[in-house]
């Protein structure tokens, strides 16, 4: 049973040589914590899927720790280099042709793979040291909500886990957004990187995939897309605008301004701020989960900047896709 560790050197070197027998260890990103494995040991991929009971045509991120180690993975087109250069390391996954390193077990069997640089210095150093990249989707039970510290993980994984390293709460609190670059940038997972700035790099208008061809796009081109996703024990629904709060469920409310008077409820960001909201999303979630409410009600925010990401991940949740 695995506990949570400090992320001190020590704790990172006991974590290389776990991965280097192909055993599983969690790490923190600036994103959420991530479940990782030897990317290029298939065995030790297989773990991950076993782990959090994922079905193996979902695809798996890589995380490398430099743009040498994403081309050893990786085709880097010129507009991937673009986004490179200006969002990594960040909270973006670039889908690119596959290189021969990555295993058929990682990708799904598609040809393409899904890559980024994390943000977070203990996600930098493990990778670093290990000298691989790593396979790390989120560090819980596949379709739960998302962990963002290195508690979440332990609720969920600790018998699977040779060791959690525990980095602090994750800053941004969200997924990666998922972009295929080429040959029209296309969102197929709005996260932590928004549209608007990404559209600003490159010069040019970029898509978001609609609703039916991410639920059409099976085998997945991109993880986490399936139409329910992020959800709590509880059942979710949403709140239709001007609808009013129901007195028998527990409340998600975006903010002070538009919380209800009384209940059970908790507040995303109390001044409004889509920031700090997307910061708190799951461990909100996970704080009204576990009063064992009949049901949660959440509200959308408003759909602009990250916006996009929080009401993806809160319609996932509510298994509308």
């Amino acid at each position: 049973m695995s506990r949570p560790r400090q992320a001190d050197d020590n704790a990172i070197a006991e974590a290389v040589a776990a991965l280097a027998r192909g055993e599983l260890v969690a790490m923190p990103t600036e994103t959420v914590y991530g479940l990782a494995a030897d990317a290029t040991n298939e065995r030790a991929v297989l773990a991950v899927f076993a782990a959090k009971g994922r079905p193996r045509f979902d695809p798996l991120i890589v995380h490398c720790s430099d743009l040498a180690m994403v081309q050893q993975v990786a085709q880097v087109s010129p507009r991937a280099e673009r986004l490179a250069a200006a969002f990594w390391p960040g909270p973006l996954t670039l889908v690119l042709p596959r290189r021969p390193l990555i295993p058929d077990v990682v990708t799904a069997g598609l040809d393409t793979v899904a890559v980024r640089i994390p943000a977070h210095p203990v996600a930098q150093a493990l990778i670093r040291a290990c000298g691989r990249p790593l396979a790390a989707p989120s560090a819980n039970r596949f379709g739960a909500v998302s962990p963002t510290s290195a508690a979440h993980v332990a609720e969920q994984l600790a018998s699977s886990l040779a060791l959690i390293l525990d980095g602090g709460p994750c800053a941004v609190g969200i997924e990666s957004t998922v972009l295929v670059p080429d040959p029209q940038p296309l969102i197929l997972r709005p996260g932590g990187v928004t549209r608007a700035r990404i559209a600003t790099v490159l010069g040019e208008p970029v898509r978001l995939a609609a609703r039916q061809q991410r639920l059409d796009s099976l085998r997945l081109a991109s993880p986490g897309l399936l139409s329910k996703h992020y959800a709590p024990r509880a059942p979710l629904v949403l709140r239709a605008p001007d609808e009013p709060w129901p007195d028998d469920a527990a409340a998600l409310a975006f903010s002070s301004a538009t919380a209800p008077a009384a209940g059970v409820f908790a507040v995303l960001s109390e001044r409004g701020d889509l920031a700090e909201a997307a910061a708190t999303l799951f461990a909100k979630l996970r704080a009204l989960d576990a009063l064992a409410p009949s049901r949660i009600v959440a509200e959308l925010v408003p759909d602009e900047g990250l916006g996009e990401a929080i009401n993806d991940r809160l319609r996932r949740a509510a298994g509308l896709g």
